[in-house]
């Protein structure tokens, strides 16, 4: 498929382009919509041709017998990760945000701590926040343009209240795909402190070239009795909409916990995201994923060197995600201004820094999976709104 095509999303309850205008007041006609993170790229053949398959059957029941969704779940994640999962252990949420928010309520009690590298994904604090327990803050390092962890900081951030820690890798907003080491250092600050490790690895597909993705469930077996996993194939197909996610467990206590509450709840799959996840997960959708994956690449080279030109501006490098992390603070301005600057001068929307946590104030978030000439016509703009810089 060709991903330079322009498909004209506005009118379509589209989040991206329909709420642009009216929550950052950049013009519907001739703005860019960079934020919310879907991409503007149909999903692949063989799931379109799994919703038609629905659509000409036309009875959209209950959806029954899993088993092909899970066989299809256990091909993906050990073909393209290495991980082997057995189907008793996969459970389908509304989403990963929906998934979070379970095992918050699963594994902690309100007014627990709940861990995060900041900045990361906003959607966390706010479900914990939600929740009633607190957002204990671990801040990343920032290491010549490159985000890493300080778990000799982070243990003595902590004062025993902590129940969990949410860990989001690959990273986002940051792009880094973490070590083992770093992940080795993520199950040992666990075990230190007795912590439910969630791993939110929704962008695990979206790896750039010469960059390898490690599951954390493949770190260290000593933390399988602590360890949640969370995957989906609505980032890497581009099927948000579905709502549908994966939370992997392997511990069987914590496998039981998780399912009264899901019980509890009385949850029960979307069998549209179902049917897409089962078309998704194939040689037919691997094939696509590394088409898209090589187009990113392309995209994250052409706006970082346009970016990165632009005198007191650099873009974080990209490992995973197709989210560009961009540090204004090299042209001393303030947030508010240089802000500004991307959403009336360049029309060009995106999300602001400071809600992915501390860290964040002096960035804006990019999303770069749209066809290249929005890209390109995206980063000129930033370079005609910053043009009194050069």
């Amino acid at each position: 498929m060709s991903f330079d095509e322009i498909i004209d999303r506005t009118g379509t309850h589209s989040m991206k382009w329909d709420m642009m205008e009216p929550i950052y007041g950049v013009p519907a006609d001739d703005g860019i919509s960079m934020w919310v993170a879907d991409m503007d790229f149909p999903a692949p053949d063989c799931i379109q041709r799994a919703v038609a398959q629905m659509h000409d059957h036309g009875i959209y029941g209950y959806f029954g017998d899993d088993s092909a969704y899970k066989q299809a779940i256990i091909w993906w994640m050990e073909n393209r990760h290495g991980w082997q999962v057995q189907p008793e252990w996969i459970f389908t949420t509304h989403g990963l945000v929906n998934g979070t928010a379970m095992c918050v309520e699963t594994f902690t009690d309100p007014g627990d701590g709940v861990v995060l590298f900041t900045p990361v994904y906003h959607a966390f604090a706010k479900v914990i926040k939600a929740n009633d327990r607190r957002v204990v803050e671990c801040p990343l390092s920032n290491n010549a343009g490159r985000y890493e962890m300080d778990f000799d900081a982070y243990d003595a951030l902590m004062d025993g209240s902590e129940r969990m820690v949410v860990l989001c890798s690959p990273h986002n907003p940051g792009g880094r795909v973490w070590t083992r080491a770093e992940l080795q250092g993520i199950a040992d600050f666990a075990k230190r402190h007795d912590l439910v490790i969630v791993s939110d690895e929704i962008h695990h597909d979206l790896v750039m070239p010469g960059q390898r993705h490690i599951p954390m469930a493949n770190v260290d077996n000593s933390v399988s009795d602590r360890l949640v996993m969370m995957t989906a194939t609505t980032k890497t197909f581009n099927i948000a909409g579905s709502h549908a996610g994966n939370v992997i467990i392997a511990d069987p206590d914590l496998r039981t916990r998780f399912a009264a509450r899901m019980a509890g709840l009385g949850l029960s799959p979307n069998s549209f995201g179902l049917h897409m996840a089962t078309a998704a997960y194939s040689p037919e959708g691997a094939a696509w994923v590394n088409e898209l994956v090589n187009y990113l690449d392309g995209n994250r080279r052409l706006f970082d060197e346009a970016v990165n030109a632009i005198p007191g501006v650099t873009s974080m490098p990209l490992e995973s995600t197709y989210l560009a992390w961009v540090d204004f603070s090299g042209t001393g301005m303030s947030p508010e201004e240089f802000t500004d600057r991307v959403e009336k001068s360049a029309r060009i929307a995106i999300n602001h820094g400071p809600t992915f946590g501390l860290g964040g104030d002096n960035y804006l978030r990019f999303n770069l999976a749209t066809p290249r000439s929005l890209v390109e016509k995206a980063a000129q703009r930033l370079q005609s709104a910053f043009s009194d810089l050069q």
